[in-house]
């Protein structure tokens, strides 16, 4: 009776790199803000006619669309790699990151042209005291909001939320301008200077989404992990690398890259060429350890060369 072999096992998806967490709870946690926020600020301005108090208004209106687009990206990036993306969806964040920017530029044009109108026709403040106290409330929301925003982008270096934080906190800065311009108007009389106040709002915001939209861009373009990372993980291979004492084993055309909340790291490590290619690719899991140990979510790609080989040193300066 023959004797039936047992089929070989399927190899297990890598535990080194486990799947990304759902992050979308703070993209609903900011659609919130921005619907109560909303309807506060709008209250501020109906009871008042402050052309101040209206783009702070306006902005907020600008968060919620922001909010569900980040939502959006957020939902995108959590797909895992696929035929056609096998490097994942994480870039989808960098588009959340620059329709934010591009809202922010709309917002901003709404804020300077109602500001510019309301600088030629000054017109009286109403119900000033109520409106402001509604307005700070709304800030307070928003300043909430934004700390766990910009506290999970760090933690998960999401740029959804981090640019959605920063959105929220120069909301924050925004009304805190606008309630002090609209308090001196109440006491001073002078009308003109709600609108100066709502035009600085605006120019304020044109800055915000401008930076916005440079990093966003820059993480399209495939930018480089910042300097002190990329030095961090150079001390860690030459670390490793300083271990093999009389051995002569080197690396070389080192690049990292980020896309989203995910880190690459590549580059040729170059050994003995006497070496077997079991203990090749040993030393280089056990250097890919050693790196995960530092940076658990880097990708590290390694390539193996022949330290003896002229033809290992021909990328060197790629």
């Amino acid at each position: 009776m023959p004797v039936t072999q047992p089929k070989p096992e399927k190899p297990s998806l890598s535990t080194r790199h486990p799947a990304p967490e759902d992050l979308t709870r703070f993209a609903w946690l900011s659609i919130a803000a921005a619907v109560v926020t909303i309807a506060l600020k709008g209250t501020a301005w109906l009871v008042t006619d402050s052309v101040g108090l209206l783009s702070d208004a306006a902005e907020s209106t600008v968060n919620l669309v922001a909010a569900v687009v980040a939502l959006m990206a957020l939902r995108v990036a959590l797909r895992p790699p696929d035929r056609n993306h096998n490097f994942g969806h994480s870039k989808a964040e960098y588009f959340s990151a620059a329709v934010e920017g591009v809202m922010i530029f709309v917002a901003a044009a709404v804020i300077l042209v109602a500001s510019v109108e309301r600088f030629l026709n000054p017109a009286p403040l109403e119900n000033v005291g109520v409106g402001l106290l509604i307005s700070v409330v709304a800030s307070v929301v928003n300043g909430g909001v934004a700390w766990v925003l910009l506290r999970a982008g760090r933690a998960h270096r999401s740029i959804t939320l981090t640019a959605d934080g920063k959105h929220l906190l120069t909301d924050v800065w925004t009304s805190v301008g606008v309630v002090v311009g609209v308090l001196l108007v109440w006491l001073t009389g002078w009308e003109r200077l709600d609108p100066i106040i709502a035009f600085a709002v605006g120019v304020n915001i044109l800055v915000t989404g401008w930076g916005l939209i440079a990093s966003s861009t820059a993480g399209l373009m495939d930018v480089s992990l910042p300097a002190e990372d990329n030095e961090r993980i150079r001390g860690v291979i030459e670390t490793f690398i300083a271990g093999f004492d009389g051995e002569d084993v080197r690396f070389h055309a080192f690049r990292t890259r980020e896309s989203g909340h995910r880190r690459f790291m590549e580059m040729h490590l170059l050994v003995p060429g006497a070496w077997t290619v079991k203990h090749g690719h040993d030393v280089a899991e056990d250097l890919t350890d050693a790196l995960l140990a530092e940076y658990p979510d880097l990708r590290v790609n390694l390539h193996l060369e022949p330290v003896e080989d002229p033809r290992s040193y021909e990328d060197i300066g790629v």
